[in-house]
């Protein structure tokens, strides 16, 4: 089965968000194939349906001073961050096996955020960074061993796994997934100071740009993650 990506370039956050309503209609219908859309934001802050308003650390003023949007999505999840120098990702894939209350059983819904992980991992490797899972936390980690490269970084913090990537997702009632993952290429790290990102008050975050002295490209990242989408979901990807 084939796979289409869009590259979406620099995009406003609730104009992606309509596009996903859209395209994954079309998918439920059978007019669309599974899509992966790929993109970067503006500034913004995003609470999932777990989200607690207390993991937000700036007010009004410093929001915006620092030019951030803020919405309350459908996604899973608690607040994270999104902006420029973020790669994006939002499969829009017919996971299907829908229950007879309209839901998709568990054991599918946290398979196919394993595989996103797994998808994230084997991008990082084709880059030549290790990385990883973390039993009962969502999301790309990073070993201590290799975080602690970060010239950024708080020495105390050097001890721990750091995340890289951020994972939050919708299934719809037809079976099609929405939202995904933010992989941290080359983002402005000061405005992770702004949330308590994911609700992990004493995790600390990475990206791309403080473990490569000679930071991939944003088109190389993305040409990774696509061939290590197709090897885990076993699709052909057609750019279109």
């Amino acid at each position: 089965m084939s796979c289409e990506v869009l590259d979406l370039g620099l995009i406003e956050y609730e104009r992606a968000w309509k596009l996903q309503d859209e395209y994954a209609s079309e998918i439920a219908a059978g007019t669309r194939p599974p899509t992966l859309l790929l993109l970067e934001h503006p500034h913004v802050y995003t609470f999932g349906r777990k989200g607690h308003a207390e993991n937000l650390l700036w007010g009004e003023e410093k929001l915006k001073e620092k030019g951030i949007a803020i919405y309350w999505v459908d996604r899973g999840g608690d607040v994270t961050y999104h902006g420029p120098g973020q790669l994006v990702g939002y499969p829009l894939l017919p996971l299907g096996k829908i229950d007879s209350q309209n839901r998709l059983p568990e054991s599918d819904y946290v398979g196919y955020v394993r595989k996103l992980e797994r998808t994230l991992i084997a991008a990082l490797a084709r880059l030549g960074l290790a990385a990883g899972q973390r039993s009962g936390l969502t999301g790309v980690w990073i070993q201590a061993d290799v975080y602690s490269r970060c010239p950024r970084c708080r020495p105390e913090d050097r001890a721990k796994p750091a995340k890289i990537a951020a994972i939050g997702v919708k299934v719809d009632a037809r079976g099609v997934s929405r939202h995904g993952f933010a992989l941290n290429v080359n983002p402005d790290m000061e405005y992770f100071d702004g949330i308590i990102a994911c609700g992990l008050a004493d995790e600390p975050v990475v990206s791309l740009a403080d473990l490569f002295p000679h930071l991939p490209d944003m088109q190389k990242v993305k040409h990774e993650v696509i061939a290590a989408f197709s090897e885990v979901f076993g699709f052909e990807m057609k750019l279109a």
